[in-house]
């Protein structure tokens, strides 16, 4: 069995959640903090790929990514290449396909916290900086952590976005998921079953451990 796709959907899934993670965090961080009104309206912009058809995202970064597009048009003058149709351009759809979940996630981890807390650092003098990195976010730790799983695990089985910005080609830019659905296509229903049950794995294995955090969060809380 040719492994690529399995390493191709981690390192994607990795890199895409590197950058969730501090997206994520810190979008929760500043929005938490805003009034209702722009709160709710940001709330809604951050969190909308949750409820578009991965399709729908696709398309968006297709026109936004491809070679007719500003971004390509700079890529192609400067680097001589393209986004679309590479590995690394179904980083960008799984950013936006994620981010919801870590930005969520994120936000009701730091809402949850003791307020009081951040008010005595303030009181003595302490940065905001210095609270977030060093106060609130060792002690949301959990919830973030389960959040970076999900969205891990979300990217990992992504399909609809990826398909469309990065196609499927062999040794190139395929996916576990893409993998599956060409499989599928060209009826080879045994190595298609074969990813599946890889992906059912690593789904079930990230579940156990997002469980695991959540105890740890909720007796956090109930202690």
């Amino acid at each position: 069995m040719n492994l690529f796709p399995l390493w191709n959907s981690l390192r994607i899934s990795f890199l895409a959640t590197c950058i969730t993670f501090f997206l994520g965090i810190i979008l929760a961080y500043y929005v938490i903090r805003l009034p209702g009104i722009l709160k709710g309206i940001l709330d809604a912009i951050f969190t909308i790929p949750m409820v578009l058809p991965p399709t729908v995202v696709g398309f968006l970064l297709l026109k936004t990514l491809s070679p007719k597009s500003v971004p390509g048009i700079l890529v192609k003058e400067y680097f001589h290449t393209t986004i679309t149709m590479k590995w690394y351009a179904a980083i960008a759809a799984v950013v936006v396909v994620t981010f919801p979940l870590m930005y969520r996630t994120a936000r009701s981890s730091f809402e949850a916290f003791d307020q009081n807390i951040i008010a005595s650092g303030k009181t003595l003098c302490l940065s905001n900086t210095y609270i977030f990195w060093r106060i609130l976010l060792p002690n949301c730790k959990a919830g973030i952590v389960a959040g970076m799983v999900l969205a891990f695990a979300r990217g990992l089985g992504e399909y609809g976005a990826t398909s469309m910005v990065a196609g499927y080609i062999a040794d190139r830019t395929a996916t576990i998921s893409t993998t599956v659905a060409y499989f599928w296509q060209t009826n080879q229903d045994t190595e298609a079953m074969g990813w599946v049950l890889i992906n059912l794995i690593i789904s079930f294995v990230v579940m156990l451990v997002v469980n695991i955090f959540d105890k740890r969060v909720s007796f956090g809380r109930g202690g």
